[in-house]
């Protein structure tokens, strides 16, 4: 999922610093006549990475204000700077999640502050705003403003996504930068802003309300209560777990996990959340870290170990402390929280994690941008996509405060992609769009599409998928189904805000992906016992033509 992730914020974060969809932009001007300008015997190197902050020379021209707000989950720190943003006559916010982004959008127009939203899925442009809240990919290092804010400025260390968070980082011209986050990246930030000559200041921030690790587990599901919250870490251990504590016949589980729609995932936690609902206890993946407001009194640990995509490993002390961290809730029903696990084994690590600051970082991500791609393209004429990306990769230099981005998954979709007749643009698209190459239908669709673009020129979604034959899923092989069939409904709608032209049918794709995640929140609702209470849950009637 990681690598998924990726893909699509890279290209976000590279378009956006273009003035078309793959239009030469300012850097690339400067790269040929640098290129072009010297007379040595050495070429110039493009895989040069050693001065990334030079490459933002909007950012360069001013003397920035940047303020860090650090501190533990449920401390207040970005609060702060988001109601410094609502003051200001301009800015933009900066999330790691759609989600993040879209409620900051939606507090900012409550606010009577006019704010657009923008992420790779969505445009929602208020008249009048001089405000964005933006997924952190979708940043603009070209513009000016008042303020900004760019949220969880710890993970510039993902060694997948931290590229998007030192390009904001770097790259925002902003007369206030305001970054929230985790203590442990001070040092590193502080050491990196040294060449960019801005002014620093740190505002550190308590918890404010209680954290208690419990001396006991669980022990058993049948001490499970109202408001807890069961995290593991595989979609197969979450429906495991929902259907062992609803054998218990005392509570109904909403669930939460990465591969479920955003919109399935907000309705999630909002029953969870709802104290008129009967679903009250929580089932969950280490989505919840961020981008939920949830009234979770306990965290549960099913276990402390996970699979990272490489290797199966304990829960680093900042994960911990970041999924630990939901429980309790300043001014919720459970101001104080509590965590623990189910096996008495896994206590040593969760009361050590709590009790320990996060490790320092000590490097952040970095990724070229599409000009240097571009560039060392034309010293490469005959590379194809995966050969560009891979040599570059292989051969970039940097400093010791950065690492390049784990870009594996990537190079699978581009030696796919190298074996359509497409440019070099329209290749790196496709690589960079949302799609899941270990998800078989995912990656069909991203297949599918690409050869009808090659072939036509123009895509319909009607050639691979027919609206009108989605129904309530009756398994769970059928709701993983379901799951991917919204991956590739999501892949259109990103293509078709790239290609507007090529991929006209983003309405329609649209509505079947809320048609998918209606029908999985039935399923989520129907599936498992269901405790007898004169309160029904809401049926949707518009369910029964789809069935």
């Amino acid at each position: 999922m990681g690598s998924l992730l990726f893909r699509r914020r890279l290209y976000h974060t590279l378009l956006t610093d273009k003035k078309s969809k793959f239009g030469t932009s300012y850097s690339v001007y400067q790269c040929l006549r640098n290129a072009s300008s010297y007379t040595g015997p050495k070429k110039y190197d493009f895989t040069d990475l050693t001065c990334p902050h030079k490459w933002y020379p909007v950012a360069r021209r001013k003397k920035r204000n940047v303020i860090l707000h650090v501190g533990p989950t449920n401390s207040g720190k970005t609060y702060h700077a988001l109601k410094r943003l609502e003051s200001c006559s301009s800015g933009i916010y900066c999330g790691p999640l759609r989600l993040l982004a879209w409620e900051v959008a939606q507090r900012l127009n409550k606010a009577k502050v006019p704010c657009d939203l923008i992420t790779g899925q969505e445009r929602d442009e208020v008249e009048g705003a001089k405000h964005r809240s933006v997924t952190v990919e979708m940043a603009d290092v070209s513009s000016d403003y008042t303020c900004a804010v760019v949220d969880e400025i710890q993970m510039l260390a993902c060694r997948t996504r931290g590229f998007s968070f030192t390009r904001a980082l770097l790259g925002i011209s902003a007369d206030e930068l305001h970054l929230c986050g985790d203590a442990a990246a001070v040092p590193l930030i502080q050491e990196i802003l040294q060449s960019t000559d801005d002014n620093v200041d740190v505002k550190y921030y308590e918890r404010l309300s209680p954290l208690v690790p419990l001396r006991d587990p669980l022990g058993s599901f049948s001490n499970i209560r109202m408001g807890d919250c069961i995290v593991t870490f595989s979609r197969v251990e979450i429906y495991k777990i929902k259907r062992r504590i609803e054998s218990e016949r005392q509570h109904l589980c909403s669930v939460v996990y990465g591969s479920l729609p955003p919109e399935t995932r907000t309705r999630q936690a909002t029953m969870f959340n709802d104290e008129n609902s009967d679903f009250d206890v929580l089932v969950a993946s280490d989505a919840i870290g961020m981008g939920l407001n949830l009234n979770i009194s306990r965290i549960i640990f099913s276990t402390v170990r996970k699979f990272d995509g490489l290797e199966m490993r304990d829960l680093s002390v900042s994960e911990i402390k970041q999924i630990a961290g939901r429980a309790g809730r300043y001014k919720s029903k459970y101001p104080a929280g509590e965590v623990t696990c189910l096996d008495a084994e896994d206590l040593p690590l969760i009361h050590s994690s709590l009790s320990s600051p996060s490790p320092i970082l000590e490097q952040a991500g970095l990724f070229p941008n599409f000009d240097l791609l571009f560039m060392y393209s034309r010293l490469h004429p005959t590379y194809g996509l995966y050969q560009i990306l891979k040599h570059f990769v292989e051969n970039a230099k940097l400093s010791e405060n950065y690492f390049i981005a784990d870009s594996e998954e990537m190079l699978k979709v581009a030696a796919v992609i190298d074996e359509l007749p497409l440019t070099l643009d329209d290749k790196y698209l496709f690589t960079m769009s949302p799609v899941d190459m270990d998800d078989d239908i995912s990656s069909q669709g991203l297949t599918q599409f690409a050869e009808s673009y090659s072939k036509n020129g123009i895509v319909h979604l009607k050639e691979i998928f027919t609206p009108g034959t989605l129904k309530i899923p009756k398994s769970h092989k059928a709701l993983k189904e379901l799951e991917s069939i919204h991956k590739v409904l999501d892949l259109y709608v990103w293509l078709s805000f790239h290609m507007e032209d090529n991929f006209p049918d983003r309405e329609l794709a649209a509505s079947q992906k809320a048609i998918c995640s209606m029908l999985i929140e039935e399923f989520l609702g129907s599936d498992g016992w269901q405790k007898p209470s004169p309160r029904k849950l809401p049926r949707r009637s518009h369910f029964k033509s789809l069935s």
